[in-house]
């Protein structure tokens, strides 16, 4: 068996993702084997190529193509992984769909529940399985996915649930968007709420699962929010970028997370920024669209 590090970034051809990939390749050793993807074929090979040429690079670098809200591409590869290197250690779950704020919003919801949701529930069941000890399973979301963001009456939703449970409040809250009960039922406007509160439920709701064996193992499972990024994806949302990072800084301490050499057990399972778990309950739901902006 091929012992050497295997790690996977979805949504890793621009932004974030790529800071992440380059981060990877620049960081672990000649032997390991860093997996970008993206949806655009011409993207992830051109990424793909100039991250492997970076002076930087240590690491070997392969271009994929993935569409993560293919639940059978990401299963095939996950086999693939299993199959050929045992597993793999770094999973990074980062695709995410643009939304402008001139958008409608009930229009965009099954794109961006399906790449931010959905395709976070796939990957954490195709993955977390073949994860090896030792390993980090991190899902990118941000400061809006503390329970608090949501309505109390939503609270019971998404606390204390399984994976089913979650998948199950989006599937509901998605019919309700299309309904237009949304709001009537207490879901925020826009659809970034509920999406990262669904996206730290669900990693929540694995790692609950897994806790005892992974730290057991010096394995993380947990949600990262990098903070303001200045990116395509997030410009059109702030009038100000003074305080943005860039997708590199913003990288920097995520990477700190995955490549540190033990798990500290206070961040498994959590919202983690900058190093520090975020409480869970914390927030307030939002009650205008700047309220939002928050990274």
């Amino acid at each position: 068996m091929n012992v050497s590090r295997i790690a996977l970034v979805t949504g890793a051809n621009q932004g974030l993702g790529r800071a992440l990939a380059e981060g990877l390749a620049a960081r672990m050793e000649p032997d390991d084997l860093v997996l970008l993807t993206g949806r655009n074929p011409q993207r992830v090979a051109d990424a793909a190529r100039e991250t492997a040429q970076a002076d930087a690079t240590r690491a070997r670098v392969e271009g994929r193509v993935l569409d993560v809200t293919d639940s059978g591409a990401v299963a095939r590869l996950a086999e693939e992984l299993r199959t050929r290197h045992g597993g793999v250690d770094i999973v990074v779950s980062n695709a995410v769909a643009r939304l402008l704020p001139g958008e409608s919003q009930s229009e965009r919801a099954d794109e961006f529940i399906d790449v931010s949701n959905t395709a976070t529930h796939t990957i954490l069941r195709a993955f977390g399985p073949i994860l090896r000890p030792g390993g980090r399973l991190i899902v990118v979301a941000s400061s809006l996915g503390t329970l608090g963001h949501l309505p109390a009456r939503l609270h019971p939703l998404f606390d204390g649930a399984s994976l089913d449970q979650v998948e199950y409040a989006v599937e509901s809250w998605r019919t309700a968007v299309h309904r237009g009960t949304a709001v009537e039922e207490g879901w925020p406007l826009w659809l970034n709420v509920p999406s990262k509160v669904a996206q730290v439920a669900a990693v929540r709701a694995v790692a609950a699962e897994r806790r005892e064996r992974d730290l057991a193992a010096g394995t993380l499972v947990a949600a990262v929010c990098p903070g303001m990024v200045d990116t395509p994806t997030s410009r059109p949302w702030f009038d100000d970028y003074s305080q943005a990072q860039s997708p590199e800084q913003a990288a920097a301490a995520v990477l700190d997370l995955i490549l540190a050499e033990h798990v500290d057990p206070a961040l498994y399972g959590e919202l983690v920024r900058f190093g520090h778990a975020l409480d869970w309950h914390a927030g307030t739901p939002p009650t205008a669209q700047n309220d939002l902006l928050v990274p």
